[in-house]
Parts: structure tokens; C-alpha cells; sequence
């Protein structure tokens, strides 16, 4: 088993112009967004959110209102 050097030398690498940079026909195009890599989406709500949980947040936070002030009020 021999060790080589993973890294090519930069000087006779292919595609290498002599500045050190790479000539204008080796690179690959740019690439294209990517809107359809992820899953698909089956459940997405386009609304805000339904009635019931916002009664209940509101309630919730009514009710912990109501208690501080009557705490308030009885100290």
C-alpha cells in the first residue's frame, strides 16, 4: 500500500491556467433554485388560526388579569 497525496499538484492539475485560476469554459454553470428539493406539503393552512385557540389564550389571559386584580385589591 502506497501513500499518495490526495491533493493534486496545482501546477499540473487539468483545467489549471498558469495565474493559478481556472479558465472560463471549466466551470460548471450556476446552479437553478431549489423550490422542489424539500417534501411536498400536504397540510398547510393558508389561514390564521381557528376560533378555539384563541378563545382559550384569551380566557387563559383573562382569567390571570382577573386574579392579580383582585390580589390587588385585597392587599
Amino acid at each position: 500500500m502506497t501513500d499518495k497525496n490526495p491533493d493534486p499538484d496545482s501546477l499540473r492539475a487539468p483545467g489549471r491556467s498558469g495565474g493559478g485560476g481556472v479558465p472560463p469554459g471549466e466551470t460548471p454553470p450556476a446552479e437553478g433554485s431549489t423550490p422542489g428539493a424539500g417534501p411536498r406539503e400536504t397540510h398547510n393552512p393558508t389561514r390564521g388560526w381557528s376560533t378555539g385557540p384563541v378563545v382559550v389564550i384569551l380566557l387563559v389571559a383573562a382569567l390571570c388579569v382577573a386574579f392579580f386584580v383582585a390580589y390587588a385589591l385585597a392587599v
